[in-house]
């Protein structure tokens, strides 16, 4: 995967944006959760979708966490970790959290 660094707020405005054009995902992940370095290992495992068609962004959640909050916010989602979040037309088009993120589901949601 091309995880694209989620470092700054101004990238959410981006992300919106960008969502226009082409399907955008986030994956909020805990550096210290076992439970979210095994999401992560699986999405990288199993994730066959090219990054020009859709981008996935990385947040680290301990070191951004207003970040993660203004996602909660702007998109109407609970904040929860792992949690992955599929964003079309500036919407969230799909969403799951732990052992429910599933990569064909993400695929057939984009």
């Amino acid at each position: 995967m091309d995880w694209i660094a989620l470092t700054d707020m101004g990238q959410l405005d981006e992300i919106i944006r960008d969502s226009a054009r082409v399907p955008i995902a986030i994956f909020k992940h805990s550096t210290r959760c076992s439970v979210s370095h095994m999401a992560k290992r699986v999405l990288e495992r199993d994730w066959t979708a090219d990054s020009a068609t859709l981008p996935v962004y990385y947040l680290d959640l301990l070191s951004y966490r207003p970040i993660s909050a203004d996602i909660a916010q702007r998109f109407g989602v609970i904040h929860e970790s792992p949690q992955f979040l599929l964003i079309k037309d500036g919407k969230v088009a799909y969403h799951a959290s732990h052992s429910e993120i599933d990569v064909s589901d993400i695929m057939r949601a984009s």
